[in-house]
């Protein structure tokens, strides 16, 4: 990337360096062979970064980083940010009238956590071996190879996997979501009662060929269940929408070049 590319980003007399946009762009996806998307949108986000910072300082606001989690606190910026913002946004209290009419638009949207019954055959490997990966993919090729579609063919070549389960068929009993790894749990969301996957798939253990049995599908939840979290969703978009807006408000009572706060 070449900085001579890109104009130098000033807000309000305020020149935000290039090393600094360079490492905030490592933050922002772009299309391959595009860095100048990644470039724009970081230059935006220090651009609104430095508007943020030099309206905390005219409001005379002074930073008291919080703790975020164990071991991680607030830096001064992002503590003032939190302060301008608090002191600018009022965001009206979410009423329950609007709380049961986001509710009713769809009450199908809420529901508990599905349950899966699930089997698999594991090829084990370290996937950071890449010839060791190989050997287990083709392996768990030959495998796939073999199944004839039902749960009895399923269950009798699962006495070849490096699982555990192979005992009982390579059946993994019932899952719910975050019971299994990121890759396989994609996977249950998308098979159909009784499918296998076409291909194996890889996951930090090896790879799977997976089986989904039956799905229990999550059960419509009532109101008074589901409301604190709808309540906190609405919360959380009106607060984005103030502060979209407070942001284009001093956008535009500033003089700034080289960076765009139009959406990338």
């Amino acid at each position: 990337m070449k900085m001579a590319l890109f104009a130098d980003v000033v807000v309000n007399g305020e020149t935000i360096a290039s090393a600094a946009i360079a490492a905030e762009a490592q933050n922002h996806t772009a299309p391959k062979g595009k860095p100048g998307i990644a470039w724009r949108k970081a230059a935006q986000a220090l651009a609104i970064r430095t508007l943020l910072l030099q309206e905390a300082k005219a409001r005379g606001l002074d930073a008291d980083p919080e703790e975020l989690a164990p071991g991680r606190v607030e830096t001064e910026d992002e503590a003032l940010i939190r302060a301008v913002l608090d002191e600018a946004l009022t965001i009206a209290p979410v009423t329950d009238q609007a709380v049961r009419a986001e509710w009713a638009r769809d009450p199908d949207r809420f529901r508990s956590e599905p349950l899966w019954d699930v089997s698999h055959i594991l090829c084990a490997c370290d996937p950071r071996e890449e010839a060791a990966s190989a050997i287990a993919e083709a392996r768990a090729q030959a495998v796939l190879a073999r199944l004839d579609g039902d749960a009895k063919g399923f269950a009798r070549l699962a006495r070849e996997s490096d699982c555990g389960s192979k005992a009982s068929g390579g059946h993994l009993g019932q899952l719910g979501p975050g019971d299994t790894v990121p890759e396989f749990e994609a996977v249950l969301r998308t098979l159909p009662e009784g499918g296998t996957t076409p291909a194996p798939v890889l996951s930090r253990h090896g790879w799977h060929i997976i089986r989904l049995n039956a799905t229990a599908p999550g059960q419509v939840l009532p109101y008074e269940t589901v409301r604190p979290k709808i309540a906190q969703a609405l919360e959380k978009a009106a607060w984005a929408r103030a502060s979209r807006d407070f942001i284009e408000m001093l956008a535009t009572e500033a003089t700034i070049t080289g960076a765009s706060l139009a959406p990338i």
